[in-house]
């Protein structure tokens, strides 16, 4: 409030009423010192913002205009200017208080008084952003695009517009009047691109993968690369949104000229992983594939050997998963493993250089805390991944959530990346957690879960996302574990791997960092899925009524060359046999890979059918029943794919080898009961196929067993599952208290 010029008391009297909100007292003071000095048209300012503050709104815009009705124009324009700056003083005061509907209203009549003020327009698209009354046509209703078009460079301030494309982005990334208004807004920072990036990267990002929009991410970086088109941190992220959007060439292409732009060891390790992420995504391109991996592997022995101890926090998260697609080209668990615990063991000594302060906090916190945790009543349960959603991994980590003792554990979500509102499941991960907390930033997530004095931290992701790997690397909790989502990630921060008799052999420990633990059946168990209806027959795909169908559904990097070799192999030995391909990938690049194995193979390509994908997974495993034999893939093998063929009770044929991504099917056949299917080498795969697909009486007593294991299997009992995930969270607690009371006594 200003001076009422009046005695120092009354306007001393006034401001402490109006910031009590006592506007009753206040106007009264305003209308003494308007009777005594008209003159002074401030008065009248604050008389109409108090009016303004009580929902009267005609009477303090009657009040302002009573106020200027007598001046010439250029004393207008003056009283104007002053009346706008007290509004704006008073609208920053109320966002700050919080008290967002009334800021929006004194903003409103700024908007009045000066409709072209593009600072204030762009904090009234806050405002109804915060208020969630932001529409697609807010922006049109303000004239936005013409107002901001017409700015000069000079008259803006790039912190308020680049605050507001960062709410826009984040709150209204569907609306296709968000891209104009990025458009728009980009065309001020031609100056200082780099300011843009900031902003709008991060969004980006999360539209891609957390909101699975990467088209609307492709758009983005596109408009951005406009004012810098060869900005390697922007390239490196379009190439996996060109890739998530199936513009496959783009995608490799883009990966291709973010190589040749990097020149430090870890951007060049990521910008190959980017060139063999959009070679194995397309499929079909495995010997450029093989060359680039090469590549990368030698990429990383240069790193291994020179062991740099001045990694950057970014150096850190693109080398985290750089080692990712080794496990898909090849199954050589001594290999793979070593490399990856090497890459991991270089991760975490730079992260606790640059993070030693947090580093230091959580371990020093975590011996404070341990003796009152000693003998808590319930075991809290942190729970990260940014799979909390319509995912393989949230399809099957929701059984094990929904039968949680809730008596003996407190169970917190970590979601990252993660707002799908019209995502049902994402919605029922909420409802199952007692608190949820969201975010992308690995700084925020870490100090999150230890401020909530988490006991065990699960981490789902392993290194399909580096911010899950990354924000373990802290060690927000005393206890952490890997499960479901992929291989350990061989970091040395995780304390345990959930593993089964099965899906790791008994000596597979030797090339583990983390600590094997063994459940007593199965590493997963789920009560089963959802089948809706097909959508897909037979004749509709001119196949035979009595024809043996074979069927594959796998992402593109599944499919290695040699497995497929095998599995045309048993086409071409079974008569009337077809063979279903279904999965993400580039159609041409597949369909040219198998037409020339098939060609060599001398296998009739007219065999061979290619189904697009599913509208819902309901459908698709609803249209698994098409097959007779799934044929599974190797050195990947499935793993949500072959729980979902077991349940449909479909015989199937899995080539079993050393690492855990090559024996994920083999532990759920023998946890169903089933070891027809099994192979141990090539030979006996290609045997297997061609025995299931010419003895129907076989593959009916398989899909009798299959049927029968519903009732008894232990990878059908979600909640025998969940006790003894339970059993081992109980162990691992008391294996850490008891070490901590033994290492005290010592």
């Amino acid at each position: 409030m200003i001076a009422l010029n009046t005695s120092p008391s009354l306007h001393q009297r006034a401001n402490e009423y109006f910031l009590n909100e006592n506007y009753i007292q206040a106007a009264n003071l305003y209308e003494q010192a308007i009777s005594a000095n008209p003159e002074i048209k401030s008065n009248y300012w604050h008389l109409g913002l108090i009016f303004l503050l009580q929902e009267q709104e005609v009477e303090a815009q009657t009040t302002w205009f009573m106020a200027m009705m007598e001046g010439e124009a250029e004393q207008v324009n003056v009283w104007n200017a002053e009346l706008l700056e007290i509004l704006e003083t008073e609208a920053e005061r109320q966002e700050k208080l919080e008290k967002y509907d009334v800021c929006e209203k004194i903003r409103q009549n700024i908007r009045q008084i000066a409709p072209d003020n593009i600072h204030n327009l762009l904090h009234l698209i806050h405002l109804y952003i915060k208020l969630e009354t932001y529409t697609e046509e807010t922006l049109s209703e303000l004239n936005i695009f013409e107002i901001i078009n017409a700015t000069t460079k000079t008259d803006i301030n790039l912190e308020i517009l680049g605050k507001t494309i960062g709410s826009v982005l984040h709150y209204t990334q569907l609306y296709p009047s968000t891209i104009e208004f990025f458009e728009s807004c980009s065309l001020h920072f031609t100056e200082n691109p780099q300011a843009l990036m900031n902003i709008f990267i991060a969004a980006a990002v999360d539209i891609a993968y957390s909101r699975q929009q990467p088209k609307i991410a492709v758009q983005l970086c596109e408009i951005y690369l406009r004012l810098d088109n060869n900005n390697p941190g922007v390239l490196g992220h379009l190439a996996s949104f060109y890739q998530n959007s199936a513009e496959y060439e783009l995608g490799i292409k883009t990966a291709k000229t973010f190589y040749s732009l990097v020149e430090r060891l870890p951007e060049k390790i990521f910008a190959n992983r980017q060139i063999l992420r959009g070679l194995m995504s397309a499929g079909g391109q495995w010997q450029e594939s093989y060359s680039v991996n090469q590549r990368q592997q030698d990429l990383l022995a240069e790193l291994i050997a020179a062991n740099p101890q001045d990694l950057t926090p970014m150096d850190v998260s693109i080398l985290l998963n750089s080692n990712y697609f080794a496990f898909y080209i090849e199954d050589n668990i001594a290999k793979n493993r070593s490399v990856q615990k090497k890459i991991l063991q270089i991760c975490q000594e730079n992260h606790n250089i640059y993070a030693q302060a947090q580093v230091e906090k959580y371990a020093q916190g975590h011996l404070e805390r341990k003796k009152q945790r000693i003998s808590q009543k319930k075991l809290k349960i942190g729970y990260i991944s940014h799979c909390f959603k319509s995912h393989s991994v949230g399809w099957l980590a929701r059984w094990l959530l929904q039968y949680h003792d809730r008596d003996k554990f407190e169970i917190n979500g970590y979601f990252v990346n993660s707002d799908n509102v019209s995502d049902l499941l994402h919605q029922w991960y909420i409802n199952q957690m007692d608190k949820v907390f969201k975010s992308y930033n690995v700084w925020s997530l870490a100090e999150e879960i230890y401020q909530d004095e988490i006991d065990i931290l699960i981490d789902l992701d392993s290194i399909t996302l580096d911010i899950t790997c990354e924000v373990m690397t802290f060690k927000p909790a005393p206890v952490q574990v890997t499960w479901l989502g992929w291989d350990a990630s061989g970091s040395p921060s995780i304390d345990y791997f959930i593993a089964d008799p099965y899906v790791l052999s008994e000596s597979a420990q030797e090339h583990y960092q983390e600590k094997i633990w063994r459940l007593p059946q199965t590493y997963i168990a789920v009560d089963g899925f959802e089948v809706n209806v097909p959508k897909v027959r037979r004749d509709e795909l001119d196949i035979p009524g009595d024809a043996v169908v074979y069927f594959s559904g796998q992402r593109g990097f599944k499919r290695h060359p040699d497995i497929t070799r095998l599995q045309l192999k048993i086409i071409k030995e079974v008569p009337n046999s077809y063979f279903l391909i279904k999965g993400l990938a580039d159609e041409e690049s597949t369909q040219k890979f198998f037409a020339q194995i098939a060609a060599e193979e001398e296998v009739d390509y007219a065999r061979l059918r290619f189904l697009p994908d599913a509208p819902t997974e309901g459908v698709h495993r609803a249209n698994l029943d098409i097959a007779d034999i799934v044929l599974d893939t190797y050195p990947y093998n499935g793993a949500t794919t072959t729980l979902e063929t077991l349940w449909m009770c479909i015989p199937m044929v899995t080539r079993v080898g050393e690492q855990f991504a090559a024996r994920n099917s083999y532990t759920m056949m023998m946890n169903a009961g089933i070891s027809e299917g099994i192979a141990w080498t090539d030979e006996e795969y290609v045997e297997w196929g061609i025995r299931l697909g010419k003895d129907a009486a076989l593959r009916q007593e398989i899909a009798w067993k299959l049927r029968q294991s519903r009732k008894t299997s232990p990878l059908w009992n979600g909640k025998q599952f969940a006790r003894e995930m339970e059993k081992a969270y109980e162990q691992m607690w008391q294996n850490y208290t008891t070490t901590c009371v033994t290492t005290e006594q010592v």
